[in-house]
C-alpha cells in the first residue's frame, strides 16, 4: 500500500496533523484503534487528496491517512469514530464509499508515521519548487496573455495559478490550527473563483465585440509553459513512486501538459485560420475545469 506525506494539493508541503506535536496528540495516535478504508473513484490529482485532508481539518481527534491514488482508495487510522469520518469522507463529492472498517493494533499506526516521515525533507524541497515554478510562471504567462490578446494563455496562466495555490494552502497550513487550514483552502477556492468569472467574461467580450489574438506568442509561450511543467516533471522524477503524495503531482503535473499543448495546438488552428474561436474555446475550457475545482473546495466545512 502506498502511503502518503501529503497533502494534495494537492499538495506541498507535509502535514504536521500527522505528526506528534505534543504528549496530547500522542495520547490521541495511542487512542486509534480502527481502520477505514474508502474507494473513492474521482480522486485523481494533489487538489482532491488537499480536499480530502481539509474536510478533516475541523476533527479535534486526531487521524492519519494512507492515499493509494492508482488504486483510488484511502486508508483512514482514528479513534471509535466511523460514521463521523464516513460523513466527511462523502462531504467532499468525490464518491467516496466505505469499503472496509476494522480494528487494528497501534503498530500499524506508527508505522505509517514512520515512512512518512522517511521521505519527508525530499519531497518537500521538490514541492516548493513545483510552487516557485508555478507562481513565476502564473505572472508571465497572464501578464503575456494579456498582451498577445489570448484567452488561451490567460486561462492557462490561471490553470498555473491553481496549482500554485494547492501547494502554497498546505505549506501556509504546517504547523496551523485546523481553523486556519480551513480559512486557507476556502481563500484560495474564492481566488480561483474569482480569476475563472474574470477570464469566462473576458472569452464572453472578446466573442461578442472580436479578439486578434497573437498566434506566435500563444505558440512561443505555450511552449515555455511546456517546458515549465516538464520542469516540474523532472524535479519530482526520482520521488514519483514514493508515497500517492508525490505520485499525485506527477500525474498533476502531466496534466498541466496537456493544458500547455491545448494552447500551442490553439495557436497554429489561430494561424492557419485566421479566426480566434480556437483561442476562445480553450481558454473557457481551462477555465471550467479550474471553476469546477474552486467549487469543491468552497463546498468543504
Amino acid at each position: 500500500m502506498t502511503e502518503d506525506s501529503k497533502t494534495c494539493g494537492c499538495n506541498a508541503g507535509q502535514d504536521t496533523s500527522l505528526q506528534p506535536e505534543s504528549q496530547a496528540e500522542s495520547d490521541a495516535q495511542a487512542e486509534m484503534s480502527h481502520l477505514s478504508v474508502f474507494d473513492v473513484p474521482k480522486m485523481d490529482c494533489p487538489s482532491e487528496e488537499n480536499l480530502i485532508r481539509t474536510a478533516f481539518a475541523s476533527f479535534e481527534a486526531t487521524v492519519v491517512f494512507e492515499f493509494d491514488l492508482p488504486g483510488r482508495k484511502v486508508h483512514i487510522y482514528h479513534p471509535n469514530m466511523a460514521d463521523k469520518v464516513e460523513k466527511a469522507m462523502k462531504s467532499v463529492g468525490l464518491g467516496a464509499s466505505l469499503v472496509s472498517f476494522e480494528s487494528v493494533d497501534h503498530n500499524a499506526v506508527q508505522a505509517a508515521l514512520e515512512v512518512t516521515t522517511i521521505n519527508e525533507t525530499r519531497e518537500a524541497q521538490a514541492l516548493k519548487w513545483l510552487l516557485a515554478i508555478n507562481a513565476f510562471m502564473f505572472v508571465l504567462e497572464l501578464g503575456v496573455g494579456i498582451v498577445a490578446q489570448s484567452t488561451g494563455l490567460i486561462a492557462d496562466s490561471l490553470d498555473m495559478f491553481a496549482d500554485a495555490a494547492v501547494y502554497g494552502v498546505s505549506l501556509y497550513a504546517v504547523g496551523k490550527a485546523a481553523k486556519f487550514k480551513l480559512k486557507a483552502a476556502h481563500f484560495s477556492g474564492w481566488l480561483q473563483i474569482a480569476l475563472a468569472l474574470g477570464v469566462l467574461s473576458e472569452v464572453a467580450r472578446r466573442f461578442l465585440y472580436g479578439s486578434e489574438p497573437v498566434s506566435v506568442l500563444m505558440m512561443s509561450f505555450g511552449a515555455v509553459a511546456l517546458i515549465a511543467n516538464i520542469t516540474c516533471l523532472l524535479l519530482i522524477f526520482k520521488s514519483r513512486n514514493q508515497g500517492s503524495h508525490m505520485k499525485a503531482s506527477w500525474i498533476f503535473s502531466a496534466n498541466d501538459v496537456l493544458a500547455n499543448a491545448g494552447v500551442i495546438t490553439a495557436g497554429v488552428l489561430v494561424a492557419v485560420t485566421g479566426s480566434q474561436m480556437p483561442d476562445l474555446v480553450i481558454g473557457l475550457l481551462i477555465a471550467g475545469l479550474v471553476m469546477w475545482g474552486a467549487v469543491r473546495i468552497l463546498r468543504l466545512n
